[in-house]
């Protein structure tokens, strides 16, 4: 079943528009404007200020058309405990509440680790009008059953059919952090993913090992397979897969951590052994979290919480007029380059 969707009306600045004009996140934006704490006063006033030289009000026209159904959107995730989700239920809640809808959050992961079915017990249909769906690969039936009770539906990660959707080109992002440290000198490239069996059918480590083991390639590096450890997406894990890897008879002169987490983690480890970073050894990361920037973490950069408020913005589109076009819309990235890398001649000098 094709859902479709139509450009956002150029007259009204939203949410989005003050972000961009402000130079802050849409979550920013929306904890100014209503007046929550951990908004910088300086930034509270740079917020205001753009938000009247653009005329920005919260949307009457989507209050309106949300009464009579739930007024409600599900923010449908693996987990929530994770950085990354709550950026992305940041930019959904941020539309929603200019929009005029609740946001409901419903986690599939069960206590035991396994997926919890997706109808049935939520009764989705009845609790909500739109659903985001967040790197969980639904089976085709879970989808059309969704699409046939009435349900917008838009996703973040893997492309859903027939539904709008929005992410990252992962393979570019393996390639762009490994192509970093080649272009540093490092020859001896570890890396930290996740091999770990996925009941969601998350696919990122896959794609950006894919991307590692490309830039390789294009330089002529053999992969070697003692080089790809398990990080678990946990700073533990990070912090094993760094052990494992210094461990080694050859240790890589640098590593690409998958995600900041694992990385965060390989630089705790790091510290606690003596091993100083970037003189013994380069490590890059991905996402570009806040504590990346005080750590001095080189890492690909991604606006995770504008995914969430993009795909927000689609949902209420759909529910205003039901003839759309699908979309698939591939955010920027970009290396954010600080102190984590040098060249290995640099990293082993004294």
């Amino acid at each position: 079943m094709t859902q479709q969707r139509s450009s956002q009306p150029a007259s009204r600045a939203t949410i989005e528009d003050v972000a961009a004009a402000a130079n802050v996140s849409v979550a920013t934006v929306s904890r100014a404007l209503r007046g929550l704490p951990n908004v910088a006063a300086s930034t509270r006033s740079r917020v205001e200020q753009v938000a009247a030289d653009l005329s920005y009000s919260a949307d009457p026209a989507a209050r309106r058309l949300a009464t009579g159904r739930s007024r409600s959107l599900a923010v449908l995730v693996p987990f929530v405990n994770t950085w990354y989700c709550a950026e992305i239920m940041a930019g959904v809640e941020a539309v929603c509440a200019e929009a005029g809808y609740d946001m409901v959050v419903i986690a599939l992961r069960t206590e035991h680790g396994d997926r919890r079915p997706i109808d049935g017990t939520e009764a989705l249909h009845r609790r909500v009008d739109g659903i985001v769906v967040v790197d969980v690969a639904l089976d085709p039936v879970e989808l059309d059953e969704m699409i046939s009770r009435g349900l917008a539906v838009v996703s973040i990660g893997p492309p859903l059919h027939g539904c709008a959707s929005t992410g990252i080109d992962d393979v570019e992002v393996g390639r762009l952090a490994t192509e970093h440290l080649i272009r540093l000198g490092h020859r001896r490239i570890g890396i930290i993913g996740d091999t770990t069996d996925n009941v969601f059918g998350f696919v990122v480590p896959t794609m950006r090992q894919r991307g590692y083991a490309q830039a390789l390639a294009a330089a002529d590096i053999e992969v070697d397979d003692e080089l790809i450890v398990d990080g678990s997406f946990t700073v533990q894990g990070g912090a094993e897969a760094f052990d494992q890897l210094m461990a080694l008879d050859d240790p890589p002169t640098a590593i690409f951590a998958i995600g900041d987490i694992m990385a965060l983690g390989a630089m705790q480890r790091a510290r606690d052994l003596g091993i100083e970073i970037p003189r013994d050894v380069s490590i890059v990361g991905v996402d570009d979290q806040p504590v990346a920037e005080v750590l001095g973490l080189t890492t690909v950069h991604q606006d995770v919480a504008e995914h969430g408020a993009r795909v927000a913005r689609w949902l209420v589109d759909l529910l205003r007029d039901d003839d759309h076009s699908v979309e698939r819309f591939i955010a920027p990235i970009h290396l954010v380059e600080r102190t984590t890398t040098s060249s290995p001649a640099t990293a082993h000098v004294g």
